[in-house]
């Protein structure tokens, strides 16, 4: 993530801090500029490759806060280690535990906490536009960031709605729930700010046969599959900093 150590608020975390848990579920949906923002605010990350087989902690109190990353599954499949982070994000919710996710993530979390997951009118792939908000919520999480319009990178078939209480941050034109915060603890987000160049194109290697399926349809929601993968040391750049700036804020409620 060229450029990001030189913009970062830094901050020397006291030995005391805890370290940050970031679950990965697939090889796509690795952490990306995930650690580098931590790092770059000076907290440790630990990455719990359930992807391989690592076994989902069922104690909170470990860790100063979770990451939760995205995934091909949905929030209502099977799989046990689903049922394991839904009882850790309830066990972290009940100790004042911030949780962060992303795409699957988010919709892991909102279901945890008491909202909902659904399969979307229409997957929404590629680069795709969302809005910040302009309230005093919203200020306090993206900064210089509310009120903008942000291009970034999507790639979900499944929607949430968000529980009771919580406070929109982003919407989006085909997908309205973007980015949600709950308590001004827990993040919520659909999107994948945290892409790199080299994830897009994994993901377009494994998963471009969806893009192109999409494509066929004309569905408005996905990217040409031609521009997916055009300038993203630009556009990938241009997630990080709202990205870094929704992270301050998070990792400030952080243990």
């Amino acid at each position: 993530m060229n450029g990001l150590n030189s913009s970062a608020p830094r901050t020397d975390a006291p030995a005391t801090f805890k370290p940050i848990a970031v679950f990965q579920h697939t090889e796509v949906g690795a952490p990306g500029a995930v650690i580098d923002v931590l790092e770059a605010l000076g907290r440790e990350a630990r990455v719990v490759r359930v992807v391989d087989g690592q076994e989902v902690p069922s104690d909170a109190s470990a860790f100063g806060g979770l990451v939760f990353m995205g995934g091909s599954m949905s929030a209502h499949d099977s799989w046990p280690w689903i049922a394991q982070e839904l009882a850790l994000i309830r066990d972290a919710d009940r100790h004042g535990i911030p949780v962060a996710g992303h795409c699957l993530g988010s919709q892991l979390l909102a279901l945890a906490l008491g909202g909902e997951v659904r399969r979307h009118s229409q997957p929404e792939i590629g680069w795709c536009g969302i809005t910040t908000e302009t309230s005093q919520t919203a200020d306090e999480w993206w900064g210089a960031h509310a009120g903008q319009d942000l291009q970034t990178f999507q790639w979900h078939a499944d929607t949430f709605e968000p529980p009771a209480g919580a406070v929109r941050l982003a919407h989006g034109a085909h997908c309205r729930n973007q980015a949600f915060v709950v308590r001004d603890l827990h993040l919520l987000v659909q999107s994948h700010l945290e892409m790199t160049p080299a994830l897009v194109h994994l993901s377009v290697e494994r998963n471009g046969h969806q893009l192109a399926r999409e494509n066929a349809l004309a569905n408005p929601a996905a990217s040409r599959y031609e521009d997916v993968l055009l300038d993203l040391s630009r556009r990938t750049q241009s997630m990080h900093l709202p990205l870094l700036r929704l992270y301050t804020r998070w990792t400030s409620r952080c243990r």
